[in-house]
């Protein structure tokens, strides 16, 4: 089991997550954040401190986002990342996996 994000994150990127995770498998694409599935230690370390509760264990995602598990991993071929070993040994990426690239953005209040 990994942990996943799920769509609270886009537009937000709140990088509390990024601080706790004791194995730097948080990364920061355009418009959210993506945990690598090959990284993550399943730890649970990420998700108490994400102000948008975002971050879900893999077998307790909602139904409506179980499309997310699939974002995640696949970010990483999208983004040409594949497995860095670390988020901080790679710079933040403009690029997203094509649902988030789709997602509606916020209106302006």
């Amino acid at each position: 089991m990994t942990y996943v994000i799920g769509p609270s994150c886009i537009d937000v990127k709140d990088a509390a997550c990024i601080a706790e995770c004791p194995v730097d498998c948080i990364y920061t694409g355009g418009r959210m954040l993506y945990i690598h599935p090959d990284e993550c230690i399943d730890c649970g370390a990420c998700e108490p401190v994400c102000p948008v509760e975002a971050i879900y264990p893999e077998a307790f995602l909602p139904a409506e986002y179980q499309a997310f598990a699939e974002v995640n991993a696949s970010f990483f071929q999208i983004s040409g990342l594949h497995s860095p070993g670390g988020a901080a040994r790679v710079e933040a990426v403009e690029a997203d996996h094509p649902v988030v690239t789709g997602w509606p953005r916020p209106s302006p209040p």
